[in-house]
């Protein structure tokens, strides 16, 4: 046992008595983080070359602060993003709304699907689809201009040049594209206002913007993705938008099919709750 290791012990037990929902995880997480090692890789570092640096890092997420802000990333599928103050923390249940998208380009028979992320954040949704559907042209769209920095040096970095950002609002985004894209993506504010987040992580750093939706219900801009979406959308074209466990019916009923939409389905996270809304733009 090495003294680093014995150190990352004391931490766990800190982390959990302040109620850190994964203690090991995140005080390997800062160790690695804090030593420039991987996680397998913790055993290896000497006790000479122990930083004390590590429990000034494990006294921040005692606090609560987010992980992600301490060791300035976040994993995102098979990306690594840069995330910090201002910019909302991807997690892991919005993976599977964008392994639904992935799988539905993929299903096109198009052969450079264009698609449009409304709000994108730090870019984890739009990059993903960009790094993972050959060909695909991904129009990112931020407002926010804390967040569209974060967005810019994440597609900066890893784009590749096929990510397009855009400050532009969710509600108004691309009239250059009406009527062309072949699917429009959205993770937007949706917690009602009033409604107080019970993590501190969430509550206390994420930026209020992306957190608290417009309307007695939070659900404001989620309407302006429906009917950005229809404006956008090619007949035959997808939207996917993310919502609270306890909102799908309620966003479900937003797509209705007055307004062309088909096949619309309430999905599920990996916990089995209603996480995001899908639906299909009618051909007639």
């Amino acid at each position: 046992m090495t003294f680093l290791l014995d150190e990352i012990a004391l931490a766990t037990a800190r982390l959990a008595e302040a109620g850190v929902p994964s203690p090991r995880t995140d005080a390997e997480e800062i160790a690695a983080f804090v030593h420039g090692v991987r996680r397998s890789e913790l055993h290896t570092v000497k006790d000479a070359d122990f930083d004390a640096l590590f429990w000034e890092g494990i006294s921040r997420r005692a606090a609560r602060e987010p992980l992600q802000h301490i060791t300035g990333h976040a994993y995102f599928r098979y990306l690594e993003l840069a995330v910090g103050p201002g910019v909302f923390v991807p997690r892991p249940e919005t993976e599977v709304m964008a392994g639904w998208a992935i799988e539905t380009l993929r299903a096109m028979d198009v052969t450079a699907p264009i698609v449009v992320d409304l709000g994108t954040g730090s870019g984890a949704i739009a990059l993903s689809i960009a790094q993972e559907v050959a060909l695909a042209e991904v129009h990112a769209i931020e407002v926010d201009p804390a967040a569209y920095t974060w967005a810019k040096r994440n597609i900066t970095e890893l784009g590749q040049g096929r990510t397009h950002l855009h400050p532009e609002d969710l509600a108004e985004a691309l009239p250059e594209l009406n009527g062309k894209v072949d699917l429009v993506i959205s993770n937007p504010p949706y917690i009602p206002p009033g409604a107080i987040p019970r993590d501190p992580e969430v509550r206390d750093y994420d930026p209020t913007r992306a957190l608290y939706g417009s309307g007695d219900d939070g659900l404001g801009e989620v309407r302006a993705v429906e009917r950005t979406a229809r404006r956008l959308l090619r007949p035959g074209g997808w939207v996917a938008v993310e919502h609270a466990d306890e909102q799908g019916r309620a966003v479900y009923l937003t797509f209705p099919e007055d307004n062309g939409w088909r096949d619309v389905r309430l999905r599920q996270d990996l916990t089995r709750r209603d996480r995001f809304v899908t639906a299909r733009l009618g051909q007639d």
